[in-house]
């Protein structure tokens, strides 16, 4: 017989996330919402944007509409301060945390020379810096976790140059997150911590997708965020010491729980075929 436990693994896990407000982890945070878990959020959007959806507020909102907890934490992950904060009001209100998802993520698909240097500082100090420094100052709390997480949005290490030759401000900010990811799986831990990297298969239809991708063409041939979401259920409810080190991608950790119909997780009446690869996949080089 199926237990509750079972039917909702994340309930009563507190989750920190960096975003959040919109996207992909806005997905992932209502799905463990779902579930009945804690949901912190530290992110910047304190007021709505005219150009993108949702603040860090109304994210809150419906994460509790979804039957989780919320807790809005507006800050910078490029500031330690606020980092400091977020992790010491998440244990403050919820007893401890759980569970670190690194999802802010900053993108310019621009190569050297036509790059701007603040730009390249905004990439690394959100993607790479963002991802140590949260991940760093959570440890010692996710240390007193039974089943501690940490889950980062970033790709596969993928030898092929074509990736450096086309953007490689953004290839090395990407990498760095995954590098240090996996780096966390393979250094001494006092207990079990499962540290595992997510991307997707195919594009993911976002507000980056749309404004600096490609517009509404490539939303057509994108996935919805909510297969990113259950995939990182799946991870997240899964035991740390059977599942560290790996970089997942979105449809592999849903096959192998059983799903075989993606079909429900398309964005427009794309085929499965015509569906646009995601950055650094094999394929993704030529679409």
């Amino acid at each position: 017989m199926t237990t509750q436990d079972e039917l909702r693994p994340l309930a009563g896990r507190t989750i920190l996330m960096s975003g959040g407000s919109r996207g992909i982890g806005l997905a992932i945070a209502l799905r463990a919402a779902r579930d009945g878990a804690n949901v912190v959020l530290l992110a910047k959007t304190d007021k709505p944007d005219p150009r993108l959806p949702g603040t860090v507020h109304t994210a809150v909102a419906d994460i509790e509409d979804a039957g989780g907890k919320g807790l809005a934490v507006v800050g910078d992950v490029r500031k330690e301060e606020d980092i400091a904060g977020a992790v010491e009001r998440a244990v403050a209100t919820f007893g401890g945390i759980d569970i670190i998802v690194n999802n802010a993520s900053a993108i310019a698909l621009s190569p050297l020379g036509e790059l701007p240097l603040k730009r390249y500082d905004l990439m690394l100090d959100i993607n790479a810096r963002g991802t140590f420094a949260l991940t760093s100052a959570a440890l010692p709390h996710l240390y007193k976790s039974d089943n501690p997480h940490v889950l980062t949005l970033s790709p596969p290490l993928n030898p092929d140059p074509v990736w450096l030759h086309r953007h490689a401000p953004y290839t090395i900010s990407k990498y760095a997150m995954s590098m240090l990811t996996l780096g966390l799986a393979g250094q001494d831990h006092p207990r079990p911590l499962a540290a595992n990297c997510l991307w997707p298969r195919t594009t993911i239809a976002t507000a980056a997708v749309q404004n600096i991708v490609g517009g509404e063409a490539a939303m057509a041939v994108s996935r919805r965020p909510e297969i990113m979401a259950d995939a990182a259920h799946a991870i997240l409810s899964r035991k740390a010491e059977d599942c560290t080190g790996n970089c997942f991608i979105d449809e592999d950790v849903l096959r192998a729980e059983g799903v075989t119909d993606l079909a429900a997780y398309r964005y427009g009446s794309a085929t499965e075929a015509d569906l646009k690869p995601d950055l650094f996949l094999p394929g993704a080089e030529n679409a």
